[in-house]
């Protein structure tokens, strides 16, 4: 356990999985989409997004303490586990006055933005309105994706047809509405060989790195062409399990010096030192997780949570379980992470595993069919900075 421990210490990236007994068997969805539009209504709104909502060390039971406690409490220097944050939110039309709910098994997603699906071939159309302070946008993998005209008034193609490179004249002004059309190709789905349905990430880049650490971000799933249930997710696949394993940098958040005033009082910030580092535990070991300020503003996360306080990831004994494991990388982190699946295995490249390495700026896509059902633990077992276990 001590082990353990310090895993989530380190990284505070862990969740439960919950493998329940198998239902009766449920019939599959018929047809395949082929060509469609397939539209959103997406809106950019900030929120005090709580990284650790249960209150509690969910891999150990206890409350927090040492390095977990600079992580996610308040104090003189030390944000805690409230941020403001803006992120992506799916409405149901183009009035933007009812937002469409997750399915209570997707509330796991957290802060992830909507998840856009495509079989190859089709078209994905955001409706897009910035309910945010700051000037936002969407932007998908300009070097896979397909922007098929200019987007609306501000939103502009380059000579090559790339929308969004991050200049003012492609900003989303507070308040406004624009739409965006991307293509999907052969080349943003799966390869021959390869799981029928791959992902990718969407984000707001008019300062990318900023953008990001704020949180806007959202997965896209494309599904190989003829393998696509009519609502986009694959036939040949029971139930999709989305982890976005980042490290948000609250340091470059265009929110940072509002969260250092909403939660850090008068006397205490005349002191405070945003550069503080401090590369021990409580301790003394050496780490990477260290408690000095700037630190403790490194959000080692599965979806926007930290210490396993997010809804636990629920699947059942029997499914074709789909896995998504995405990292968006960031400036000045240890942006590498090795999720790792308690008491079930997963196939990755025609290889039997428990764990995958995920690189910055990558996804992998894993199957897995669960034989032991139970609560499970998933994390990072990463093991970096520290010298003694």
């Amino acid at each position: 356990m001590k082990r353990l421990g310090w895993v989530v210490a380190l990284f505070g990236v862990a969740m439960l999985t919950q493998f329940g007994a198998a239902p009766a068997a449920q019939q599959a969805n018929a047809g395949a989409a082929g060509g469609q539009v397939r539209t959103y209504y997406i809106a950019a709104e900030e929120v005090e997004w709580d990284y650790a909502p249960l209150g509690i060390d969910m891999m150990t039971g206890q409350a927090f303490e040492g390095t977990s406690a600079a992580y996610t409490q308040p104090g003189p220097n030390h944000i805690g586990h409230i941020y403001r944050k803006a992120i992506y939110r799916e409405y149901t039309d183009d009035t933007f006055r009812t937002r469409k709910p997750r399915a209570a098994q997707d509330e796991y997603l957290g802060l992830l933005g909507p998840v856009l699906r495509a079989e190859v071939g089709d078209t994905i159309k955001v409706v897009f309105k910035n309910n945010a302070s700051r000037p936002y946008t969407i932007t998908m993998q300009e070097d896979v994706f397909r922007p098929k005209h200019p987007a609306g008034d501000g939103i502009t193609l380059d000579a090559e047809g790339i929308a969004n490179r991050g200049m003012p004249e492609d900003a989303v002004q507070p308040g406004a509405t624009v739409t965006y059309e991307w293509g999907v190709p052969t080349l943003a789905g799966p390869e021959p060989g390869s799981p029928s349905s791959v992902s990718w990430l969407y984000r707001s880049r008019m300062d990318e790195a900023k953008d990001v650490a704020a949180g806007l971000v959202g997965p896209v799933i494309v599904t190989r062409q003829g393998q696509a249930n009519p609502d986009g997710t694959p036939k040949d696949v029971d139930r999709e399990m989305l982890a976005f394993y980042n490290v948000f940098n609250e340091n470059l958040s265009w929110y940072a010096q509002a969260n250092i005033e909403a939660h850090i009082s008068p006397e205490d910030r005349k002191k405070l030192d945003t550069t503080e580092a401090n590369f021990s535990d409580p301790e003394g070991h050496f780490t990477f997780a260290g408690t000095g300020f700037a630190e403790t503003n490194y959000k080692f996360s599965i979806n926007g949570y930290l210490y396993g306080d997010g809804p636990i990831m629920t699947v059942t004994q029997g499914q074709r379980v789909r896995w998504y494991l995405l990292n968006k990388g960031d400036v000045g982190a240890l942006n590498f992470h090795t999720p790792h699946w308690h008491g079930n295995t997963v196939l990755s490249q025609g290889n039997r595993r428990d764990t995958i390495f995920l690189l910055p700026l990558s996804t992998e896509t894993t199957d897995m069919v669960p034989d032991a059902p139970g609560i499970w633990l998933f994390h990072c077992h990463l093991e970096i900075g520290r010298a003694h276990v």
